[in-house]
C-alpha cells in the first residue's frame, strides 16, 4: 500500500508525492514521471490535484516549472487537523430519513371535502394549483386571495366565469354540447400534496395524496386544462368550424 493511499489519495498522487518528499531538490515533471512512473499526459493533472490539495508547493524558474513537497510534519499536522474536524462534524450531523407517505385517502362527503379543501389551502407555503367550477370555487375565494396577498403563486382554472382578485385566473365557458359535464375539484398545493373529488352518483367523492407520481400527474393535468381553455378561448371561432375538432371538444369532460 502507497503512503498516501491509506489516508484516501489516488494512486498516481501517491506515487507523485513520495517522489517529491524523497528528494532533496525540486524536481521538473519531466523528472517526476521518471521517478513516479506516472504516465506524461496524467502528471500535471495529479500535480494540480495536490497542490489544490495544499501538499505540495510550485516555483516558475527561467526554463521549468519545479515542484516539491512540503514537510513531512506539515503534511501530517495538516492531516490529522482535517480527520478530526471531519470527525467532528461527523459526531454532531443529524441523521434521519423522511418520511415517503404514498398512501392515497378517500373522502365522502361535500362539506367534508370543503372543509379539507380549506385545511389543506392554509399549509400552502410556495403554489397553489385549483380547478373546478366557478360556484364551487367562490366560496375558498377569500382564501385564495388571502394566500396570494402572502405571496404564495396562485394559479386557477375555473369552469365558468368567476369575479375575483387574483392575478392568474384562466376561465373555460362549458357548451351545453358537451357529452361530459362533471362536476369536479383539483388543488394542489406546493407541487407534493393534492386533493381531487367528482360527484358520482349525486355524491361527492375524493380523494387526497401525497404520492409524489400521482401529484405530478394531476398537476401536468391542470396545466393541460389550463392550456386547453386557452387556446378554446382565443381561437373558438376557428376551432368550432372543423367539426372533426367540434366533435371531439364537444367529448371532453367540460
Amino acid at each position: 500500500m502507497i503512503l498516501l493511499q491509506k489516508f484516501g489519495f489516488t494512486q498516481y498522487e501517491s506515487q507523485v508525492f513520495e517522489v517529491l518528499t524523497a528528494s532533496a531538490s525540486p524536481l521538473d515533471a519531466t523528472t517526476i514521471v521518471k521517478y513516479s512512473q506516472v504516465p506524461k499526459s496524467k502528471v500535471y493533472e495529479v500535480l494540480n490535484r495536490l497542490a489544490d490539495k495544499g501538499l505540495i508547493l510550485s516555483s516558475f524558474t527561467v526554463r521549468k516549472k519545479l515542484y516539491t513537497a512540503l514537510p513531512l510534519d506539515t503534511i501530517i499536522e495538516k492531516l490529522t487537523d482535517e480527520f478530526q474536524t471531519n470527525v467532528e462534524e461527523l459526531e454532531s450531523k443529524e441523521y434521519s430519513l423522511k418520511p415517503v407517505d404514498d398512501r392515497v385517502w378517500t373522502i365522502k362527503n361535500n362539506e367534508a371535502i370543503y372543509s379539507l379543501s380549506r385545511q389543506t389551502l392554509t399549509k400552502a407555503a410556495h403554489s397553489i394549483y385549483f380547478s373546478g367550477w366557478s360556484d364551487d370555487l367562490l366560496p375558498l375565494l377569500p382564501l385564495l386571495e388571502e394566500k396570494q396577498d402572502e405571496g404564495v403563486n396562485v394559479e386557477v382554472m375555473s369552469i365558468g366565469e368567476t369575479d375575483s382578485l387574483l392575478t392568474q385566473t384562466h376561465t373555460l365557458l362549458p357548451d351545453e354540447r358537451h357529452e361530459a359535464l362533471e362536476r369536479y375539484q383539483l388543488l394542489i398545493i406546493d407541487e407534493k400534496e393534492l386533493l381531487f373529488a367528482g360527484v358520482e352518483q349525486g355524491e361527492w367523492q375524493g380523494i387526497q395524496t401525497l404520492s409524489s407520481p400521482l401529484v405530478k400527474f394531476f398537476t401536468e393535468f391542470f396545466f393541460h386544462d389550463v392550456a386547453l381553455a386557452e387556446i378554446t378561448q382565443k381561437y373558438e371561432d376557428t376551432l368550432m368550424q372543423d367539426e372533426k375538432i367540434r366533435n371531439i371538444l364537444m367529448k371532453l369532460r367540460y
